[in-house]
């Protein structure tokens, strides 16, 4: 573990989900991409990268206004936005590889999948993100976990609009084989899903009602992944950094999410 020097908080757990003994090992592995450098005039940096770190992470993990970061570091809004935009490429490139790939799931274990709404404005010049199903813009992420609730999997982001049925079979998750289990939204791809209604039936038998029970049972581990994973603000509330930025984020987020996991 590396040294902690410099900028020290007492306690960072609150405001960015890691302890400072964590931060510090998330600068030893971030340090060799970023060397410090001085300023045009010579002078040292204002903030360290330690401090930067945390700066980033509060973003991420609080979804604060950067007005509020700058009053609380003591610095200016565009320094803020300058540590947001230059640490979230870094969390993204440096912890991107943490998240599992469809290749690392193990094709023996059954699967619980979901698909959640990440938000984000509505940019007119995106209209693909609208999400007829949460009446909202966002992006589309499938997110796979254990019967017992361990998180498994999370997808690339789609756009809001792609329905659960299309964006699982996009990314290829169900060619692993295996046992599957998932709502309604995911009907007709040979997995174990509640039973619909037919036309003309008035009704479910009791024993189909009794199936339904026993999958919604079972995929309440997936809604507690999602809350988990939603701990994370920024993929809670709307997104208010430029469109374009938005999937560089959530793969920071992600990764460092696993990251912490395996902490």
């Amino acid at each position: 573990m590396k040294q902690i020097t410099g900028y020290q908080p007492l306690s960072t757990q609150a405001t960015t989900g890691f302890t400072v003994e964590q931060i510090s090992d998330i600068e030893a592995r971030i340090e060799p991409l970023t060397p410090m450098k001085t300023s045009w005039n010579g002078r040292a940096k204002s903030h360290s990268l330690f401090e930067q770190i945390v700066i980033a992470l509060a973003y991420l993990r609080t979804n604060q206004t950067q007005a509020v970061l700058a009053e609380t570091h003591h610095t200016s809004q565009p320094t803020i936005s300058r540590i947001i935009v230059k640490m979230t490429k870094l969390f993204a490139d440096t912890f991107g590889t943490e998240a599992p790939t469809g290749d690392d799931v193990n094709p023996e274990e059954a699967l619980v999948i979901d698909g959640t709404l990440v938000p984000n404005w509505s940019w007119q010049a995106h209209p693909e993100d609208y999400s007829g199903k949460h009446h909202t813009t966002g992006r589309n992420l499938q997110v796979a976990c254990s019967i017992d609730g361990q998180l498994r999997w999370i997808s690339d982001d789609m756009p809001g609009s792609t329905h659960d049925s299309k964006a699982i079979r996009t990314h290829g998750l169900l060619e692993r084989g295996g046992d599957f289990i998932g709502d309604k939204g995911y009907i007709g791809l040979g997995i174990h899903t509640p039973i619909r209604r037919q036309p003309g039936q008035d009704h479910l038998e009791d024993w189909q009602e009794e199936y339904n029970s026993h999958i919604e049972s079972i995929r309440a581990v997936i809604e507690r992944c999602n809350v988990h994973l939603k701990n994370w603000l920024i993929l809670k509330n709307d997104y208010r950094r430029p469109w374009k930025t938005h999937s560089q984020t959530i793969t920071a987020v992600i990764g460092l999410h696993f990251y912490r996991l395996s902490l």
